[in-house]
């Protein structure tokens, strides 16, 4: 394989676009072309963050809006989240494939059926997978009756380490949390984290962001959009993240602490047993436990014997934790395996894709557009569907629909819709 396309959403500062730029990176070392195919043009601004920035300008890696990746074409393309499987049959290649770094439907509330639906819907395609994580690999071969490749995520052991610069050197007897994440991310619970990281009595309580924020009520300092060579002094100040997110895949800062000589407090969120034993390394509440984290935080600052131990086995987890190089080598591996098992060939892809596409609309030009597709195909249909559909349009136009959509009726549909709109 000599030439792979990720395509991508416009790139921000987050664990995502971290793990596709460090196999992206590690790839192009190792003489393979690979492209970043996004909408618009990529900017300086959207990679400053990371070390990609410094590979700009690398014969192997390219930066390609989705005209100009129209000249080329790929030995593999891979989606790197569901909305640009929405876009994958706009790029030419021989295999196609799906690098899937959580359960992307659970991102969104259960009133949201349909879009949920949409979401899954794009894991039945019969593309290539590949997976960071055991629980997503097992989901898959669970619901999906798909195999998935596994390739978990690397560390940058250059930069994530003990050794380095400190923005204020830890001080012992006082307990320094750092709270990460995305502040307007509900599923980053970043607002409760802060709440409870006061709560438990932290005596310094830190932030560490992609939002733009200047002040956060409860926080002592903050460091918003930094550059990643910079988050490890970050890491190195503070003595535990408190990460409470609520859906993960497999999630990268309390790692990166590790590397550090820190430790965390998580919830038992998907994707946190690919490091974290608790009572060990780190400390485990069950979801929404906000007592136990509470409780948590005040036995850290309590027991400083206690929090040197689990810095000290985190440091042994560190250890043992592969980097880029190590993790890209299982990922060219898992590149190969989707490529075998990927049945869709361009065509096949952008007819599916179109077909689910308006159920991702959560819009009322978009609702109305479906509506009338419906009701053209009632109007055109045999017997046997005239009663259903008419059902179908009248549970839209009465209910709306987001209501309708909670409803087995569309499941029902749903395969019928396929076959019928082309």
């Amino acid at each position: 394989m000599r030439k792979i396309a990720f395509v991508c959403s416009e790139p921000c500062i987050s664990g995502g676009f971290n793990v596709i730029f460090r196999h992206a990176m590690e790839l192009a070392h190792g003489g393979i072309t690979v492209a970043i195919v996004c909408k618009t043009p990529v900017t300086a601004a959207h990679v400053g963050w990371h070390p990609i920035a410094d590979m700009v300008d690398h014969p192997n890696l390219l930066w390609l809006d989705h005209n100009e990746a129209l000249s080329h074409r790929f030995d593999l393309a891979i989606a790197t989240w569901w909305r640009t499987f929405f876009d994958l049959w706009k790029v030419q290649a021989d295999h196609y494939a799906y690098f899937v770094q959580s359960i992307e439907s659970c991102f969104y509330p259960l009133e949201a059926r349909v879009l949920r639906s949409a979401v899954d819907a794009t894991y039945e395609a019969p593309l290539g997978i590949i997976t960071e994580a055991r629980w997503i690999r097992d989901y898959f071969h669970r619901l999906h009756g798909r195999d998935a490749g596994l390739a978990p995520n690397g560390i940058d052991k250059a930069i994530f380490t003990e050794i380095g610069d400190a923005i204020s050197p830890r001080s012992p007897g006082r307990l320094r949390v750092l709270v990460e994440g995305a502040l307007d991310a509900a599923i980053k619970n970043v607002p409760a984290s802060i709440r409870l990281a006061r709560e438990g009595g932290a005596d310094e309580i830190w932030l560490l962001t992609p939002s733009a924020a200047d002040t956060v009520k409860g926080v002592d300092r903050i460091f918003s959009r930094i550059a990643q060579a910079q988050v490890a002094s970050v890491y190195r100040s503070c003595d535990v993240i408190l990460k409470l997110s609520l859906i993960e895949g497999m999630f990268g800062p309390p790692l990166e602490m590790f590397h550090c000589g820190g430790t965390a407090i998580v919830y038992n969120v998907t994707g946190h047993d690919e490091y974290i034993v608790h009572g060990r390394n780190a400390l485990v509440a069950e979801r929404h436990d906000e007592a136990a984290v509470v409780r948590f935080i005040r036995e850290l600052k309590d027991f400083p014997p206690f929090l040197e131990a689990l810095k000290a086995n985190a440091r042994d987890t560190a250890a043992q934790w592969p980097d880029w190089p190590a993790a890209t080598a299982q990922f060219r591996e898992a590149m190969e395996k989707a490529a075998a098992n990927a049945a869709f060939d361009r065509d096949s892809l952008g007819r599916y894709s179109r077909r689910i596409w308006t159920l991702v609309e959560d819009t009322a030009p978009a609702q109305q557009m479906l509506l009338a597709r419906i009701e053209a195909i009632y109007r055109s249909s045999s017997w046997r569907l005239t009663r259903p559909l008419r059902g179908l349009s009248r549970a839209m136009r009465e209910k709306g629909f987001a209501a309708m959509a909670a409803e087995s009726a569309l499941r029902k549909f749903q395969t019928s819709l396929r076959n019928l709109w082309n």
